[in-house]
C-alpha cells in the first residue's frame, strides 16, 4: 500500500489535534527520523515509514484502565506482567485502533511497526526495527541513552556503507538499545518483556552467523 503526501498530511493533523503538545512534537520528530533511516535501509517504505511513525503512539496517552479495556474488546490477552509493564500497552492498542480509527492506514507493515516499536520480538521485519529506532533515537529524545544511541547510529555514517555493513551496523545498534533497555528495567526491579529478551537474542543469534 502506498500513501500520498496528502495522506500524510491529513493524518498528522488528525493526530495533533488528538495529543498533547510533547507527544505530537516526539511523534512528528519520530515520523522524520523514520523517513531519514529509510532513505538508508528502505528508500521505496518511505511512506510506510511516515505513516507508522505518525500512528505508534496514537494511544499512549490512554489510561491504564482504558488500555486494559480496549484489550478487552479485542481479545488481547493480558497477563500479571502486562499490568506491571503497563507502559508496552499502547503498542497492542495502538495497533489493533488503526483499522478502527485510521482504515486507510490499515497496512499490515504499518501495524505490524506499530505493535512492535516498544518491546520488539524474535524475527523482526526491516521496518518493523527502524521504527524501533526511530522512536530511541528520534531528535526530542534527550536522555542519555538516547542521545548515545542516536551518536552511536549516525556517527559511523551508514549511508557510506555497503549493504552487509549497513545491515550489521543496524543489527549492532539495535543490540546496544536493547541493552540499554535492559539495563534500566534491572536497576528499577521492573519486569522485563518476553518478548524483548527474545529480540535481544535475535540480535545476538544473527551477529554470531555472520562470523561464523
Amino acid at each position: 500500500m502506498k500513501f500520498t503526501e496528502k495522506q500524510l498530511e491529513l493524518l498528522r493533523d488528525e493526530i495533533s489535534e488528538k495529543m498533547s503538545e510533547k507527544r505530537f512534537f516526539h511523534t512528528a520528530e519520530v515520523e522524520k527520523m523514520a523517513a531519514r533511516i529509510g532513505e538508508i535501509y528502505a528508500p521505496d517504505k518511505i511512506d510506510v515509514l511516515r505513516a507508522a511513525g505518525l500512528l505508534h503512539d496514537i494511544t499512549k496517552e490512554y489510561s491504564t484502565e482504558k488500555q486494559l479495556q480496549i484489550c478487552r474488546e479485542f481479545g488481547i490477552i493480558t497477563t500479571k506482567q502486562d499490568i506491571l509493564t503497563p507502559k508496552t500497552f499502547h503498542a497492542k492498542t495502538a495497533a489493533v485502533l488503526i483499522p478502527v480509527l485510521y482504515p486507510d492506514f490499515a497496512d499490515e507493515e504499518v501495524v505490524s511497526a506499530v505493535r512492535w516499536h516498544t518491546t520488539g520480538n524474535a524475527e523482526m521485519t526491516l521496518l518493523e526495527k527502524i521504527v524501533y529506532l526511530a522512536d530511541y533515537i528520534d531528535e526530542s529524545r534527550k536522555f542519555d541513552d538516547c542521545v548515545k544511541l542516536r551518536r552511536i547510529f549516525w556517527d559511523a555514517k551508514p549511508e557510506k556503507m555497503s549493504e552487509k555493513e549497513r545491515d550489521t551496523h543496524l543489527t549492532k545498534t539495535l543490540l546496544v538499545s536493547f541493552d540499554m533497555t535492559l539495563a534500566s528495567l534491572i536497576s528499577e526491579n521492573a519486569p522485563i518483556s518476553d518478548d524483548t529478551f527474545k529480540a535481544r537474542n535475535s540480535l545476538v543469534l544473527s551477529l554470531c552467523e555472520e562470523v561464523n
